[in-house]
């Protein structure tokens, strides 16, 4: 089935002014090798399509490109605290704390966790690799709006987006090595990783227990997502994104 430009978190549409969604790789202007909506600007791909894309996006959502918060990602576990919108670089995990400033992290294997507090109005976008899996940066995230934003953790509600499968994502023993037990498997002379199990973890053990893990995989659905791995780097990047309207 051929999705649309927004991939929309079945967990979070009851709840009353939170925007949320991840784009696929659907409806935009793009080119080969980045076709169609990309929305990687550190892609060789032209930066005014790119900018094109993300306003196709972002109207599909009923925000605007002006009201993000985003960074260039470094796998690392920093996180921006922010309640303005703009772009920054080093950080991993946007924490919004004021409606109206909408949550981004770009993607293209490495796994998009959302979360939303209702109550409070806070909520977070992260990118979480296997270096930031291992990092504990959903787990940093979460305590993040528990302990500085007074969030209850039984109020919040996690999205794990789409990403490279266990199936598909192998790997040697250099990075199994970091993984814990009940999250990897051995087959032959290779490990294969899940990495949405992990943060799905990382979440249910703060008592977050509201979660939704989006089955779709990156690689086995390459045709509706972009994946690093499988288009061999040169690909685009989709957006997951997260906030509060205003109103």
């Amino acid at each position: 089935m051929t999705l649309n430009r927004v991939n929309r978190p079945r967990i979070f549409q009851s709840i009353p002014g939170l925007v949320a969604g991840v784009s696929t790789r659907h409806g935009g202007l793009s080119e080969s090798p980045f076709t169609s909506l990309n929305l990687g600007v550190h892609t060789d791909d032209s930066p005014e399509t790119i900018e094109k894309n993300l306003a196709l996006f972002c109207a599909d959502l009923g925000i605007s490109p002006a009201d993000l918060a985003r960074s260039y990602q470094v796998h690392g576990d920093k996180i921006w605290v922010t309640g303005r919108a703009g772009y920054q670089s080093g950080f991993d995990a946007m924490i919004s704390v004021q409606p109206g400033v909408f949550a981004g992290v770009g993607i293209a294997d490495c796994t998009p966790i959302l979360l939303a507090d209702p109550v409070t109005r806070v909520c977070a976008a992260i990118h979480a690799g296997w270096k930031g899996t291992v990092a504990g940066i959903v787990e940093k995230t979460a305590k993040r709006m528990i302990e500085n934003r007074g969030s209850n953790p039984g109020d919040i509600l996690a999205y794990i987006g789409p990403c490279i499968s266990q199936t598909h994502f192998e790997v040697g023993d250099e990075v199994a090595e970091h993984i814990a037990e009940e999250f990897k498997t051995r087959k032959g002379n290779k490990w294969h990783v899940d990495l949405k199990a992990a943060n799905a973890a990382q979440v249910a053990k703060l008592g977050i227990h509201q979660i939704e893990i989006d089955s779709a995989c990156t690689v086995a659905n390459n045709a509706d997502y972009f994946s690093h791995r499988k288009e061999n780097g040169t690909t685009g990047r989709m957006l997951a994104l997260i906030g509060f309207n205003r109103s």
